[in-house]
């Protein structure tokens, strides 16, 4: 697969901190882009610069961002404009997992923490992105979406997956819209949904397992097939390797013999 026409061209990564932010970031810098991870964790981005070789090092750059804060988004799109010259590919891939059933007692504020990060987010990144994405004469955002936004798991062992299913069929419907939108104002934008199955990222670990034993969890999670992070970010790049004629609407990959 070769990128080589977006080596030296600025790409954005959110929730860059770990998993598939961080393995994309990795990626991306082994293929001379100019990467800035975004997170709230900027010492866990200085170790993945770490990771690299001097070379790569040089072009990867840490920024702190919460996605779930619009602000904070304005104020670094803005920072990365005048730094970089704006962006040419962005990556959306920050994103958290619901705590709670949604008829849980409490839950307001667990679901207004899953639907600012995964769709506001989403949407906030994507506007200010596209603002310098205009003045390019090729431009690509990926949403990181989820199988689970195009059919609702049930798996009675598995902790509450509440509004987190939700947000990603939106982020179908936004990645969709997005589309429609770029071709109304003339630009020379793609989107794609990429929708993975089961990744073995940091995500699980936040799920709420108030309700349920812990070790069967861990039990049930041992029998799941996984997708690495890196399997995710060789699909990034498969994407980026299509040519300027040839979009990707929707992209589903799973790990072999997942069941759900």
């Amino acid at each position: 697969m070769s990128i080589s026409r977006w080596s030296g061209r600025v790409a954005v990564v959110t929730g860059a901190s770990a998993g598939i932010g961080e393995a994309t970031c990795i990626e991306f810098c082994k293929h001379g882009l100019i990467t800035i991870g975004l997170a709230r964790r900027v010492e866990k981005m200085e170790e993945i610069r770490k990771s690299l070789s001097p070379e790569q090092s040089k072009l990867f750059h840490a920024m702190k961002c919460d996605v779930s804060n619009e602000a904070e988004i304005v104020q670094v799109f803005a920072e990365i404009e005048k730094k970089f010259g704006g962006v040419d590919v962005l990556v959306n891939n920050a994103g958290v997992i619901a705590k709670y059933n949604m008829i849980d007692e409490n839950s307001a504020s667990d679901m207004k923490r899953v639907i600012d990060t995964n769709v506001f987010g989403v949407i906030n990144c994507t506007r200010e992105a596209v603002k310098t994405m205009r003045k390019k004469n090729e431009a690509h955002v990926i949403h990181i979406n989820s199988v689970a936004g195009h059919s609702m798991p049930f798996i009675a062992e598995f902790p509450a997956f509440g509004i987190y299913t939700a947000s990603k069929y939106a982020v179908t419907a936004i990645a969709e819209q997005h589309r429609q939108e770029f071709i109304k104002e003339k630009l020379n934008i793609k989107v794609t949904s990429l929708s993975p199955g089961a990744v073995a990222t940091e995500i699980f670990d936040t799920m709420n397992t108030e309700k349920t034993d812990p070790e069967k969890i861990k039990e049930f999670m041992a029998k799941i097939p996984f997708l690495a992070s890196k399997d995710i970010a060789d699909s990034i790049v498969f994407l980026l390797s299509t040519p300027p004629n040839v979009l990707i609407t929707e992209l589903t990959i799973r790990p072999m013999n997942e069941a759900f």
